[in-house]
């Protein structure tokens, strides 16, 4: 199996079943569309990684864009963390012809770069540096200090983003509906990223 080394680590806690990846999608790369057909729908390890089923990916990869329009031509999402979180193929970054991985933070307003591909990331990346990847010790304590349970369609959000001087603390975590969370982090994100550092903020209104 592609994600043997994957599923030693990573036990499936819930599945809300698959659907076939969408037909404009099937071309992109082989090893994107064996993810999705293996994994989609799949919570692992009672909400620290979700991937996408086949048939939310181009949901989740336009409200990405939204979020970072600069990222619009590029990216392909495939799964989610706690966090909110995506994970996706950079069609811009390729090693031996395979799209590398793309993390898109919308708490922190920022991309960055993983340098493996979409198997290597799943058998590798969050195999030997799970807490790197998904900040496993930061779950840990929000779990221990909440007891709460993530649904599929949730994430821990911040309450204040990063990017706009929250803190990066169990206190300024709370459980959103992942959609609203994206969108409300995209918008202040678009909106703020121009303006000058220590600009104060006085009043925010989401459309």
């Amino acid at each position: 199996m592609l994600f043997d080394q994957y599923y030693r680590r990573f036990r499936k806690t819930d599945d809300v079943g698959n659907v076939h990846i969408q037909k404009h999608l099937e071309g992109i790369d082989n090893e994107f569309c064996e993810c999705i057909k293996e994994l989609g729908g799949k919570t692992f390890n009672s909400g620290l990684y979700r991937v996408y089923r086949g048939d939310q990916i181009q949901q989740a990869t336009d409200s990405m864009k939204k979020a970072f329009p600069e990222m619009k031509d590029r990216i392909i999402c495939f799964s989610f963390d706690w966090l909110g979180r995506n994970f996706a193929i950079d069609l811009y970054r390729k090693e031996n012809e395979k799209p590398l991985v793309l993390l898109l933070e919308p708490g922190a307003g920022e991309a960055m770069q993983i340098p493996v591909s979409i198997i290597d990331f799943h058998n590798d990346e969050l195999v030997n540096h799970t807490n790197d990847a998904l900040a496993v010790d930061f779950f840990k304590e929000w779990r221990s200090q909440t007891n709460l349970a993530i649904g599929y369609h949730q994430c821990v959000g911040y309450k204040v983003p990063l990017f706009l001087g929250g803190d990066d603390t169990v206190d300024n975590l709370e459980l959103f509906d992942m959609d609203v969370y994206i969108d409300i982090c995209g918008q202040l994100r678009n909106k703020t990223k121009e303006l000058p550092n220590g600009m104060t903020i006085r009043d925010i209104t989401i459309d």
